[in-house]
């Protein structure tokens, strides 16, 4: 399975890196060409990543349409997920403002290589992120196998519980059976946010408060009641949220029995009660 490996620095000041999402810069650019779909770099090469198979509570999420404004899930998980991802990639003291943007850290910039294969729909650049220095050559393709896995940020944060699993179809199935089996032991023992995650028990939901202060849920769950919610006339009614997930066009396959459907297929409503019928790790999403 091979994935090109890049060499560089990841870098915070003056950004709002999360759970899943960090800046980083490149020792060559010119690697980015090696990808076969093109990423979004600043002037200086940097590229926001997409930590590939995660998904970390929003800490400040802004729907499309109405007027719902800024977002965040819970902030305790939200919180935690970013601030164990700066740790194990080596920042310390990091400091933010009131609007996640970090204004210091000791030190400014640590290094690190990511290996990746292609760039999302926003130009972000779908990685398995690594602290330190690699034994392989810069920009080469190397075999990505379950030992270079765990040794991932992204493994990382999965064994810890403070990410969800969230996988699309082109990642490598016994790479997603590994990240499914530390979830599974992640939840066993009640790990991070598995101690009050209520994707799949269900809850009631009343007001926005529901899900941005109480109530842990995937955060695509999460996003897609917020996009419901902004167009939804200030109304907490989720009698046409079903029919809102259908015309979104959110394909997946169901594992293991290979069913595709679409994402309104896996949530159930009930009035005001929500849940999701099929655990997050035995979901395979089609990306856009």
């Amino acid at each position: 399975m091979p994935m090109t490996l890049i060499e560089g620095n990841f870098r915070i000041l003056k950004a709002a890196p999360d759970g899943d999402s960090i800046r980083f810069y490149p020792h060559n650019p010119e690697n980015w060409k090696k990808l076969p779909t093109k990423v979004s770099t600043n002037r200086a090469g940097g590229v926001q990543l997409r930590l590939d198979s995660i998904d970390a509570l929003e800490t400040h999420f802004h729907p499309k349409g109405g007027s719902i404004g800024t977002q965040h899930q819970p902030l305790k998980f939200a919180h935690s997920a970013g601030e164990e991802l700066l740790k194990f990639l080596g920042f310390k003291k990091v400091v933010r403002n009131d609007n996640e943007v970090v204004i210091s850290s000791e030190p400014e910039q640590v290094p690190g290589f990511i290996l990746t294969r292609f760039a999302d729909q926003y130009g972000r650049s779908v990685a398995f992120a690594f602290k330190g220095d690699s034994s392989q050559e810069d920009g080469s393709d190397i075999h990505f196998d379950k030992s270079l896995l765990k040794k991932s940020a992204n493994y990382h944060l999965i064994s810890k519980g403070l990410v969800y699993p969230t996988f699309y179809s082109k990642l490598y199935p016994d790479i997603r059976k590994d990240l499914t089996a530390a979830t599974e032991k992640a939840r066993k023992e009640k790990k991070g946010l598995w101690e009050l995650d209520k994707t799949n028990t269900g809850f009631v939901f009343e007001n926005l408060e529901t899900i941005t202060e109480h109530v842990v849920i995937l955060p695509k769950l999460f996003r897609r009641l917020l996009g419901y919610l902004a167009i939804n006339d200030g109304s907490f009614s989720l009698e046409g949220f079903p029919e809102y997930l259908d015309s979104l066009d959110d394909k997946l396959v169901i594992i293991p029995d290979g069913h595709v459907t679409e994402f309104d297929y896996v949530v159930k409503v009930e009035g005001q009660s929500i849940k999701l019928t099929v655990e997050p790790e035995d979901l395979v999403f089609v990306e856009k």
